[in-house]
């Protein structure tokens, strides 16, 4: 298990960046959850180089694209949660040992260096967030803000330069 732990973590760290916007896998994304016709839960998953302000905005970019994708051009945010996952790496110990010995007669005599590296902790912060949404037709007679889902996408899209012909 340890190793699977290593090869991941080496990875992430190869790797140094932030989830990219795609659909969830090894390494985070966005996934949805349809609860009626015109209600989702969609949620993402960040790395340890993603920003809470990320995983907010790929959220709210997700909800767009559905409610488009549905047919809808306005969405609510009726509930909405965001956390951290801790975890914690902690480096393996190695010690390297050098040593040279010589002989004069019956006489050896020598000398040993070792070095240990290792065992540093380090701590990893994931970012979660989750939306539930409503999709809408108008914005007529609704109390609080309803998001124009062709604006959120346009908008987002270009923050982040995403080509969503990639």
């Amino acid at each position: 298990m340890s190793k699977i732990i290593r090869t991941l973590a080496l990875c992430m760290f190869v790797a140094g960046c932030a989830t990219g916007y795609h659909v969830s896998g090894f390494t985070g994304g966005f996934e949805e959850t349809q609860l009626n016709p015109d209600v989702y839960r969609v949620s993402f998953r960040g790395n340890a180089y993603t920003s809470m302000d990320r995983a907010a905005d790929f959220t709210l970019l997700r909800s767009a694209e559905l409610a488009l994708e549905n047919g809808y051009p306005y969405f609510v945010i009726v509930d909405e949660k965001q956390w951290t996952k801790n975890e914690t790496y902690t480096t393996p110990i190695k010690t390297r040992t050098t040593a040279t010995a010589r002989t004069f007669g019956n006489t050896t005599t020598g000398t040993a260096y070792s070095t240990s590296t290792g065992g540093q902790t380090r701590n990893y912060a994931k970012p979660r967030r989750t939306n539930t949404i409503v999709f809408l037709n108008d914005r007529d007679g609704v109390n609080g803000l309803v998001y124009d889902a062709q604006f959120i996408v346009n908008s987002l899209q270009e923050k982040y330069g995403i080509d969503i012909n990639e």
